[in-house]
């Protein structure tokens, strides 16, 4: 670390008495559904620092779930917010079109990878782009199936949550769900199974891609395969590039729509605009959201021509969808992740956290993995380096203790035993090492503390 003054000042015990306050407030008024990650009440922030009701200043690594690539209140985006609700807050695509809708669907079309055609739709957030995708391939195709996969987050509308994995969070009471899903497992080149080789697992996965146009639904049903080019909240597991390819291969041939729901890795956030752009392969139709609007509710699909004009006039639509302050929020956080020197930032956080962590996993075995890619990055515990049975407890009191230490991270992982980060791209290096410091002090203490518990029989 340099020797900058902290970065973090705790003024009080986190959380501070007004924290404890506004959140009994909370407990009383909000359903109880509705989970909060850290017990503080945010008062304002800037960049990657965040200031409680009681004055503490902490650095935050979770950025709103990964929506602030470009950091709290960008100074152009808060500009250009102003800007815009002076001169029109709402009007309703639906209704009358205004030229900040139209610049981000042709800044998109731009953007997006693939030399055709293109066109976008907007919405308000992730699930409802991917509702989107989903009736947009379902409409331009004429059939039902749709493909997803072990780990997945897409959303948790009724619609949405069929899609999505992890049931005991997302889908427990939840049900019946929409029909027409098939899940499959993902290569998850951490778990490889026992016996099997990396190039034995990557094979025997991509024949079970082929398998399921048998066994699941045949490819004359199939609508789309939708896939996380790096799954989010299933632990951050980059999807191999071969695996990639298959998806493709696959769509091509039985005539399906291949969607990449970017939400949370799209935006900059592994150090391209899009993550899929690291494989090669080009998706008909992708999924945007989370950071595309820097702390603003939006979201898109944008695609093909063809497969976007399907539906009949009116089959789409949305009464906010487009609003004109998330627009220009949009556009404004699209200039900054357009800058090569901006995403540059996501390779330095990747290479900053694993020299900081990867000498970690022969110290401490119960830090099995340290995977992701650029600013998008996380680390998996384990209660044995081969058995691999998660180790959650570990998680729950590391994520406690950041907190209390003023670093603000979330877990995340198909088994919640793992720790995401997703601090803003431009983060300064004495800033993010201060946390991450924090974080492997954390690490040696707990484990040490688990250690001699365990030692003693406890």
């Amino acid at each position: 670390m340099s020797d900058h003054s902290s970065y973090i000042q705790l003024k009080t015990a986190i959380p501070g008495p007004q924290s404890q306050a506004l959140m009994l407030r909370r407990q009383s008024s909000v359903s109880s559904a509705l989970g909060q990650v850290a017990p503080i009440a945010a008062q304002s922030a800037h960049g990657a620092l965040v200031t409680d009701v009681d004055g503490n200043v902490m650095i935050d690594l979770i950025g709103g779930i990964g929506v602030l690539a470009v950091g709290h209140t960008t100074d152009s985006v808060v500009q250009a917010i102003q800007k815009q609700a002076a001169e029109l807050i709402h009007m309703c695509s639906i209704v009358a079109t205004y030229q900040p809708y139209i610049e981000l669907c042709e800044t998109l079309n731009r953007l997006t990878p693939g030399d055709f055609p293109k066109k976008t739709l907007l919405a308000n957030g992730g699930s409802e782009a991917v509702e989107n995708a989903v009736k947009l391939a379902r409409s331009y195709t004429g059939r039902a199936g749709v493909i997803v996969f072990e780990g997945a987050y897409h959303g948790r509308t009724n619609l949405t949550m069929a899609m999505t994995s992890k049931y005991g969070l997302f889908k427990k009471g939840f049900g019946p769900f929409a029909p027409e899903f098939y899940r499959l497992a993902l290569p998850n080149m951490y778990r490889i199974p026992k016996g099997m080789t990396e190039a034995d697992y990557l094979e025997w996965s991509v024949q079970n891609l082929e398998n399921a146009l048998v066994a699941y639904i045949d490819g004359s049903a199939l609508a789309a395969i939708v896939i996380e080019p790096v799954i989010g909240e299933g632990g951050f597991l980059p999807v191999p590039k071969v695996f990639l390819e298959k998806i493709r291969e696959i769509c091509t041939r039985v005539g399906a729509v291949m969607i990449a729901d970017e939400i949370q890795a799209g935006s900059g956030r592994t150090g391209k605009l899009y993550a899929i752009e690291h494989s090669g392969v080009i998706p008909d139709l992708v999924i945007s959201a989370k950071s595309l609007g820097a702390g603003m509710p939006i979201s898109a699909v944008t695609g093909r021509a063809e497969i976007m004009d399907a539906p009949h006039v009116g089959g789409v639509g949305s009464t906010y969808g487009g609003n004109p302050l998330a627009c220009v929020a949009a556009l404004e956080a699209l200039k900054i992740l357009e800058r090569p020197e901006f995403l540059a930032g996501a390779a330095r956080i990747e290479a900053t956290i694993r020299r900081i962590f990867e000498p970690l996993k022969v110290e401490i075995p119960a830090l099995g993995d340290v995977r992701g890619i650029g600013g998008m990055m996380a680390l998996e515990f384990v209660k044995d380096p081969i058995s691999k049975e998660p180790w959650v407890e570990m998680v729950i009191e590391l994520t406690a203790r950041s907190l209390r230490r003023g670093v603000i991270t979330m877990r995340a992982g198909l088994y919640s035993n793992c720790v995401r980060f997703l601090p803003p791209l431009d983060i300064p290096q004495d800033m993010l090492e201060e946390a991450l410091e924090i974080i492997a002090t954390g690490i040696r203490e707990i484990y040490s503390e688990m250690q001699a518990k365990t030692a003693v029989g406890v």
